[in-house]
Order: structure tokens, then C-alpha cells, then sequence
């Protein structure tokens, strides 16, 4: 039996082990034009280090699934983080484009397990009532992510370098694994796991094919992948397009972010009153309907910077309440097969918000419409998936 007080740390420990890779991409964003000058590019050739981050997190994530099945969370969780330091150092000493474009694929392979275990102790430790309300505090202490790392990145890289950067990266890493000893109970392995390539292959395909998982887990990863279009075409936005200074584009960053803490509160709320299904269909209605008046608003050259901020603010709570409840509801028929369904989970997650991020990337070199259509896109299609599991 977990203590109460234990309890509470355990859900904050799984809401930083959740904040892990979002927190390794916010943090050296304001850091973007230094590391393009020393290593010798363009801000636009350094955007392809965030899609090598999210394919490494991807692939990743396949491989964790099962292996949290066989062995248990702790010893996958270990390798994976001890990974996550040595290609942070690694990141550190990158003297070219190609160098960091590569270690931060190793760096998105060994930081993914965090969230697939985070997602997949939930399911093994709280029951299913509780599960949304406690993805919701996850959400909360997820949010402090993209509030304090971009700021910390900034004034790193201002004081001692963009390489303490990663430094710091790795120390985190480092006390994550000292908290997992710590606080998280074991969970007993499950030996009938085959790890065969083609076995996997086949348990993975069985957990793809229940009604709930599909649905609601693809409704929620397309919603997310608006998350991933505006983080890589933020820099692009406000520091081209608004022309603001590095400084305040880390404190607007912060600001949208606030939009995951608002949307944890509130979601919190909403489920006194609603179930996840509910709550979930009508955050994805919400985050279209922004999403529809951003690329209005920029089409007919009325968005200003205040308009944009306050768009995408309410536009990232919308998408943290669709995500915690369509995950919720995806996870709910599984049990023994739970790090699988948490892998696949977090590889929808990161091969649509990896598509978000390279359309982006690949179209917005000197506009920002791209960004605004593909927020939109995602959106419009998270909705009618989501509509199709209630029919």
C-alpha cells in the first residue's frame, strides 16, 4: 500500500518524467542563433535537429513498449536515461550541423522512455476513475516545462554558453534516475513477452486494432501534433515576424505556455461534472475553432502580437485537456500490455507532431501561413476522429 504523502511524489516524479523531452526541446530554443552561428548555419538548417529529436523519440518509443513489459519500468527506464546523459554531453561538444543533428536523435532515443513509463505507471498504480483527474497534475507539473526552460535556456546562454545548456540537460536526467530509485515501486515483469521482432510487431498490431485505443489515442496525438507546428514555427513567428528580442521571445514563449497550467486546473474541474469523453470532444471543438480564427486572422493581415499570443495561450489548453483525456481513454482496456499501448500512444504522438513539425519547417521560410495551415489541418482532423468513436 503507497502512503498518501509517497503517492502525491509519485505523481509529481511521473509529471517530470513526462516533462523530460518537452523540456530538452524548450530549453535550447531561445539558443537557437548562437548555436546556428557556431556551428557554422542557419536557423532554418538547425530546425532539422528538432525533427532528428522527435524521429529518435519515435523509434524509440517502439522499442521501450515491450521491454517495459518484460523487465518491468525501472532497469528499461535506467538504460534509456543513462543514454539521454551521454548524448547530452555529446550534444555539448558538437562542433558541426551533422554532429548535433545526429546526437540529438540519440538524445530523443534515450529520453523517450520517461514518458512512455509515466504513462504506464499511471495505468499500473491509480485506478481508472483517477486516471484523468492525475494526467491532469502531470499536465500541471508538465507545464513548468515550457514556463522555466525557455527563460533558464536564454539566460544560460547569455552567461555561460549554449553548451551548459546540455550540461544541465544531463544533471536532470541524473536526478530523474535518483527519484525513480527512490520513489517508484516495482513492477513485476512479465516473462511471456516475446521481444522477436515479428512477435512484437504482432502484440503491438493487437493493441492497435481495440476500437478505444485507436480512436481516441489517434484523436488525441493528431490534437497534439498543433503543439509541434507552433513550437517550430514559433521562433519564426515572433522573432522574424514580430521582430522581438531573444529575451522577450522566451518570455511570450512562457506566457503560451501558461496555457497547459490553466488547461490542467480546468480540466480538473470539468471532470466533477463531465466524463473524459465528453471533456474530450469538446476541447477538440475549442482547439478547431482557434485554430480556424489564427489562419483568418493571418490571411486577412489582422494578427497582431498580442492577438497571437492570446490565440495560441487558449489554443495549448485546449490541446492538454484533448491529450489527457483521449489518453485516458485509450489506455483504459489495457493491463498487463499497458507499456505497450504507452509506447504506441507516444509514437502517434511523435510521428504527427514529427509531420507537423518538418511541414512547417520545410514551407515557412518566409511566411507564417504554413504554420497557421498546419495547426489547422491537425486540428480538423483530431475533430473528426474523435467524433467517429462516438457513432
Amino acid at each position: 500500500m503507497i502512503s498518501p504523502q509517497r503517492r502525491r511524489w509519485i505523481i509529481v516524479l511521473m509529471g517530470l518524467l513526462t516533462a523530460l523531452s518537452p523540456f530538452t526541446l524548450d530549453m535550447y530554443l531561445p539558443a537557437f542563433s548562437k548555436i546556428a552561428a557556431d556551428l557554422g548555419t542557419t536557423t532554418a538548417h538547425l530546425a532539422w535537429t528538432l525533427s532528428s529529436n522527435f524521429i529518435g523519440i519515435g523509434l524509440g518509443q517502439l522499442f521501450y513498449g515491450p521491454l517495459l513489459d518484460r523487465f518491468g519500468r525501472k532497469k528499461p527506464l535506467y538504460v534509456g536515461l543513462i543514454i539521454y546523459i551521454i548524448a547530452s554531453l555529446a550534444c555539448m561538444a558538437s562542433h558541426s550541423l551533422e554532429a548535433m543533428i545526429f546526437w540529438r536523435f540519440v538524445l530523443g532515443l534515450g529520453g523517450c522512455v520517461a514518458c512512455v513509463v509515466a504513462y504506464a505507471t499511471v495505468r499500473d498504480l491509480f485506478p481508472s476513475e483517477e486516471r484523468a483527474t492525475i494526467f491532469s497534475v502531470m499536465i500541471l507539473v508538465m507545464g513548468a516545462s515550457p514556463l522555466l526552460a525557455p527563460s533558464v535556456g536564454n539566460l544560460v546562454a547569455l552567461l555561460i554558453g549554449w553548451q551548459a545548456i546540455f550540461a544541465i540537460l544531463s544533471i536532470i536526467a541524473l536526478c530523474m534516475m535518483v527519484g525513480v530509485w527512490w520513489l517508484l515501486p516495482p513492477v513485476s515483469p512479465d516473462t511471456t513477452v516475446r521481444l522477436h521482432p515479428w512477435h512484437i510487431g504482432k502484440d503491438y498490431l493487437a493493441v492497435f486494432r481495440v476500437p478505444a485505443f485507436y480512436r481516441d489515442g489517434l484523436s488525441g496525438a493528431i490534437s497534439f501534433a498543433a503543439l509541434f507546428a507552433y513550437v517550430a514555427g514559433s521562433p519564426l513567428l515572433f522573432l522574424s515576424f514580430f521582430q522581438v528580442t531573444s529575451t522577450t521571445y522566451s518570455w511570450i514563449f512562457t506566457v503560451v505556455a501558461a496555457g497547459f497550467i490553466f488547461a490542467g486546473q480546468l480540466n480538473i474541474w470539468l471532470l466533477r461534472y463531465f466524463k473524459s469523453g465528453l471533456v474530450l470532444r469538446g476541447a477538440l471543438a475549442a482547439q478547431m475553432s482557434l485554430a480556424l480564427l489564427f489562419l483568418v486572422m493571418t490571411l486577412l493581415h489582422l494578427l497582431s502580437l498580442s492577438a497571437a499570443i492570446v490565440i495560441l495561450f487558449l489554443l495549448l489548453a485546449a490541446v492538454s485537456i484533448a491529450f489527457a483525456n483521449a489518453t485516458v481513454l485509450a489506455m483504459a482496456p489495457f493491463g498487463s500490455n499497458a507499456g505497450r499501448a504507452s509506447a504506441l500512444i507516444s509514437v502517434f504522438q511523435m510521428f504527427f507532431g514529427t509531420l507537423s513539425s518538418m511541414s512547417v519547417g520545410a514551407f515557412s521560410s518566409l511566411s507564417i501561413l504554413p504554420m497557421a495551415l498546419v495547426i489547422l489541418v491537425s486540428s480538423l482532423i483530431a475533430l473528426v476522429v474523435g467524433r467517429l468513436e462516438n457513432k
